[in-house]
């Protein structure tokens, strides 16, 4: 059985992105924050996300050089969307003259989840292996909040006030209650949280 870990980034005042769906202000300069992103990316054997943020990823990382984009391209992924198979013939790639990295490929062969949410996950997690990680969009990750779908949160809330914005947990039908399993601070006031659903 592989657990399903929805990692985000949040604001301190609780959003994962802005109005407008802009989440550039998550990418600060925490060098050791950046790092720990990255390790806990390679601890994955399979990344999900919505179609839209497929999409934009797919047009971006396959050339990308920061430091994400080798998990990012070389671990298997899967795109959640009702339209099923078809939704990969509207996939942008990456079209600059750059080269395609290790494991550009990758985008081009994902697996289509089209059915059932709470089937379609209960199906990747019967699978062996390393964790599954959720990245989103927001309306994806709200999907699996409220479907209690999630077995871990990590959280790296960033030291940023949005004043308003999109939330993670606004779905829920009741409170939810988490243990915190583990915490870590990084020099530029970013904090990781990993939460378990209790």
């Amino acid at each position: 059985m592989r657990e399903l870990v929805l990692k985000m980034s949040m604001s301190v005042d609780g959003f994962v992105s802005d109005l407008d769906g802009r989440n550039g202000w998550m990418f600060g300069t925490d060098q050791e924050a950046k790092a720990w992103s990255v390790e806990f990316l390679w601890n994955a054997s399979l990344h999900i996300k919505g179609s839209r943020t497929f999409h934009g990823m797919a047009a971006w990382w396959p050339t990308s050089t920061d430091q994400f984009a080798a998990p990012m391209n070389q671990i298997p992924k899967a795109v959640f969307s009702r339209r099923g198979p078809p939704i990969l013939a509207n996939a942008t790639t990456a079209t600059t003259r750059a080269a395609p990295q290790a494991g550009a490929e990758s985008w081009a062969q994902p697996y289509v989840a089209s059915g059932d949410l709470a089937e379609e996950i209960a199906r990747l997690k019967a699978q062996q292996g390393k964790p599954i990680v959720a990245h989103g969009g927001v309306s994806f990750a709200r999907s699996l909040v409220a479907g209690g779908l999630v077995d871990r949160f990590a959280l790296l809330v960033v030291p940023v006030a949005l004043g308003q914005g999109l939330p993670l947990f606004s779905e829920l039908a009741a409170p939810a209650r988490f243990e915190l399993v583990s915490s870590r601070a990084f020099p530029g006031g970013a904090v990781a949280q990993i939460y378990r659903a209790a």
